[in-house]
């Protein structure tokens, strides 16, 4: 197990001029001026297309957020790195010219995929607030000298984050690092941290996996953290910048993904070629732009991922009060003087009903006045935070909460 990571890339190495010969192939047919509105072109060119595309990407899609509406009027939107470790970027989206709004750090996961997954959250939490992201950097290309990088780091990462916000900013965790989320916020209360967050939201996050277990939670517990240490934990390949660093790689995750809907990925890139050869290139994008950001996978430090399953998914420390975090209790009840908001899917298949909400029966010394849930009817995981229903229902809700409690 332990070289099928260097077999995996020896084998995309090996087959990198196939789709390289494809695309220029393919730029070649686009200059000819008549050859696109011939149907044989247009099927050789969906063909070189599917053969060029036959890979995954290891780079970070670009946010492509270059302006947003603030009230009445477009505001430019420009990217600036506030404050950077070999793992993850603290990326602030600078509006030009607009008012002062209420700082919000929003905590994307790192399961897999890379934080421009949160895009539309993004651009949505724009419109009324002063917005940074954790833009985890890929464990593939971090040295080795830089160390590991655990459950512990990641709440780490979160308080020095939020340090660099200044005075009380606003928190919002987009699923599994909801329990890293309510650690740091713990620990920064019980601290009286100056930079302690005034809001911390938890949207369809895994604080309690026990009630009413998903079928990703079952298969965490059907096999004892030894066999995930085993079977899913693989060295970086040589080739690489983070070179024999231990991984769970983000192609063997993909792969379980893609097999639990092998039968639609499959019609996906048979209607992507269909619309190829008929000359809808509209269709064709949308399916193109989906499996761009889909297909651009990020691997998960191996200490992280072994970490989360055992301390979050089988032995369920946080709910129940055992959590440590650097030889210290955390303690929820230590969460006090700020707002706490929880947000669950009608039809989450990741996080079911009830897990995240079990925060707000944890962090008992929050005032009942400055608690707010709510269950999206109609939705499932992707749907709490992004889609119509998110930028509809469930963010005015969250604005509201923020704005009240700042």
């Amino acid at each position: 197990m332990a070289l099928l990571y260097q077999a995996y890339q020896n084998h995309m190495d090996l087959t990198e001029p196939w789709r390289q010969g494809a695309a220029a192939a393919l730029r070649y047919l686009n200059l000819i001026p008549s050859g696109l509105s011939h149907r044989a072109f247009r099927r050789l060119s969906a063909a070189f297309e599917l053969i060029s595309r036959s890979t995954l990407t290891y780079a970070r899609p670009a946010y492509a957020i270059d302006s947003v509406m603030v009230g009445n009027r477009e505001v430019a939107v420009t990217e600036e790195v506030t404050f950077k470790t070999p793992f993850g970027s603290l990326l602030h989206f600078k509006k030009d010219g607009a008012p002062e709004q209420p700082r919000v750090l929003l905590v994307a996961p790192m399961s897999g995929h890379f934080a421009t997954l949160l895009r539309g959250t993004v651009k949505t939490l724009l419109q009324d607030h002063d917005v940074y992201i954790t833009d985890w950097h890929n464990p593939r290309d971090i040295p080795r000298k830089h160390g590991r990088f655990g459950l512990e780091d990641y709440t780490d990462h979160l308080i020095t984050f939020l340090s660099q916000l200044g005075p009380r900013p606003h928190m919002v965790a987009i699923c599994q690092p909801s329990v890293s989320a309510l650690a740091a916020t713990a620990i920064m209360c019980e601290d009286n941290h100056p930079s302690r967050p005034a809001t911390l939201t938890l949207m369809a996050g895994p604080i309690d996996t026990r009630i009413l277990p998903t079928k990703v939670n079952d298969f965490a517990k059907s096999k004892p953290i030894d066999w995930f240490e085993g079977n899913l934990i693989h060295y970086v390949p040589f080739q690489c910048g983070g070179a024999f660093r231990k991984v769970y790689p983000g192609f063997v995750q993909l792969t379980a993904f893609v097999s639990m809907n092998l039968e639609r990925h499959v019609k996906q890139h048979m209607d992507l070629a269909n619309h190829l050869a008929k000359g809808e290139i509209e269709k064709a994008e949308t399916i193109k732009t989906f499996y761009d950001e889909y297909f651009a996978v990020m691997d998960l430090p191996a200490e992280f991922y072994i970490e989360t399953v055992r301390d979050v998914f089988q032995e369920h420390l946080l709910p129940q009060g055992k959590l440590m975090h650097r030889g210290r209790p955390v303690d929820p009840k230590a969460v006090r003087r700020i707002g706490l908001m929880t947000v669950e899917g009608e039809r989450d298949d990741i996080c079911s009903i009830g897990q995240t909400l079990a925060a707000q029966d944890i962090c008992t010394n929050v005032r009942a006045y400055r608690r707010v849930h709510h269950m999206q009817a109609g939705v499932g995981h992707y749907g709490v935070f992004s889609g119509k229903k998110w930028n509809n229902e469930i963010y005015p809700l969250l604005r509201d909460f923020v704005h009240v409690n700042s």
